[in-house]
């Protein structure tokens, strides 16, 4: 089995910084992209940057220039890294990971973190 948790969510005012984490755990033989997605209350979950093994990386939207994405390959982790965060920035923040674990060695399977809340208020 792969568990994805993300952390590092909380409470920020406009203007603010935060650094969310998720972790990647199990059986992983291989984790390729990993993707951060969020969804705002009412709104469909949307993605938000994604980075690949090698390290290339992807922003959605306007979201390039305040928020970075990065990983630890040795520690199975991504980073993303939230500055200049406004109120509209308020969601849920979601981890996704394509993993392929010790037992499917050739197969990559989508894997999701529970998600972490990040709120923008003064």
């Amino acid at each position: 089995q792969v568990q994805i948790v993300e952390s590092g969510g909380g409470l920020v005012q406009p203007g603010g910084s935060l650094r969310l984490s998720c972790a990647a755990s199990g059986s992983i033989f291989s984790i390729g992209v990993m993707y951060w997605y969020r969804q705002a209350p009412g709104k469909q979950r949307a993605l938000v940057a994604a980075i690949t093994r090698g390290g290339n990386t992807t922003y959605a939207g306007s979201f390039k220039g305040r928020f970075t994405i990065s990983r630890d390959n040795a520690k199975k982790t991504v980073y993303l890294q939230m500055n200049s965060l406004k109120p509209e920035d308020t969601a849920v923040y979601y981890c996704l990971g394509a993993v392929a674990t010790t037992t499917t060695t050739m197969t990559y399977a989508n894997y999701w973190g529970q998600g972490t809340q990040v709120t923008v208020s003064s």
